[in-house]
């Protein structure tokens, strides 16, 4: 993007409508993400940007490229999650902890997907269940809220509100990987294999078709392990993942999953994902000298704005743009 383009663009904001309602449901989730947390005891931690452990690092089952910079001659990465805090955080805060702040992704924007977007994440103690419960709870809480305070206003920028109305008058539907890629398999570009052993994931249009099917929205299930970071626990087979994405309008909105408990499953599980140990270390011993069972979720915030003000490209959710390799006014 142009100097000239970024300053035609900031300054159309001004006048557009459509931005004034996005600050207000920015400020909203803001605002009752704290009163959601606060109400059940999990505490806010006040958290760097930056990391020596990012939470996908390159191995089996990492989804997005870190983002690497040079911090007064010391190598270090722009946060792409703190989950990894938010567990530390656990052992000192025993209801739980959360944060709102901006995560860094090294791929490419598109349509669902932004370089710099804020995480809304959470860590509990408790399984996968508790988590999944508290997550379906949390955006539901985010939608109620948003219709009761801006239901006019959204209902004018996003052409209706019958969408949220719909989500939040429906249970939130339930599927397992393998029992979606049985439903999904032979409907074109749902469904891709991956690796050697050939496992099957469900694709983003295949998110939307299950999303078509089952929703309005959908928990999605028990991806193969090698499908997801090493830090996922384990199901008593071995081979399933204890981990969910909850799919909503443009696909997943919410990631969560169980984390393990000790050291020796943690050093296990970054053996068979062909992760080295080395900026790790410090996890697999707070694991081992502190044993505890969490589970945990993020939020991408934009996604679920982008699905409450019906927006098509999540790019638009951006009230100042910033994509990786390009200098952007202001």
């Amino acid at each position: 993007m142009t100097d000239t383009a970024s300053a035609l663009r900031y300054l159309a904001v001004l006048d557009d409508p459509w931005y004034r309602c996005l600050v207000a449901v920015q400020d909203l989730v803001s605002y009752e993400t704290a009163v959601f947390w606060r109400a059940r005891g999990v505490r806010c931690v006040h958290l760097p940007i930056t990391t020596n452990s990012v939470s996908s690092p390159m191995g089996l089952g990492s989804d997005s490229l870190p983002v690497r910079v040079d911090l007064f001659g010391v190598p270090t990465y722009l946060a792409d999650s703190m989950q990894f805090m938010l567990e530390y955080g656990c052992r000192l805060a025993p209801g739980g902890c959360y944060y709102l702040m901006p995560s860094f992704r090294g791929e490419a924007a598109d349509e669902t997907h932004l370089n710099q977007f804020f995480h809304s994440e959470v860590e509990i103690q408790g399984g996968l269940d508790d988590v999944m419960a508290a997550a379906d709870e949390y955006v539901r809480h985010l939608a109620s809220t948003c219709l009761a305070q801006l239901g006019d206003e959204l209902a004018r920028v996003a052409g209706g509100i019958a969408h949220v109305e719909r989500y939040l008058a429906t249970p939130t539907a339930r599927i397992t990987v393998d029992e979606a890629v049985a439903v999904l398999t032979g409907q074109e570009g749902c469904v891709v294999v991956n690796g050697d052993d050939l496992w099957p994931t469900v694709t983003r249009r295949g998110e939307q078709r299950l999303v078509e099917l089952l929703g309005p929205s959908v928990w999605l299930t028990h991806f193969d392990h090698r499908a997801v970071p090493f830090y996922q626990a384990h199901d008593h087979t071995g081979t399933r993942a204890l981990n969910a994405d909850l799919l909503l309008g443009p696909g997943e909105v919410v990631g969560c999953g169980e984390r393990h408990v000790t050291g020796d499953q943690v050093r296990d599980s970054l053996r068979a994902h062909a992760v080295a140990e080395g900026d790790y270390g410090w996890y697999v011993d707070l694991k081992s000298a502190y044993p505890l069972r969490t589970s945990g979720f993020g939020l991408g915030v934009e996604r679920l704005v982008m699905w409450l003000m019906a927006c098509p490209d999540i790019r638009r959710t951006q009230l100042v743009e910033r994509y990786n390799g390009v200098l952007t006014t202001p």
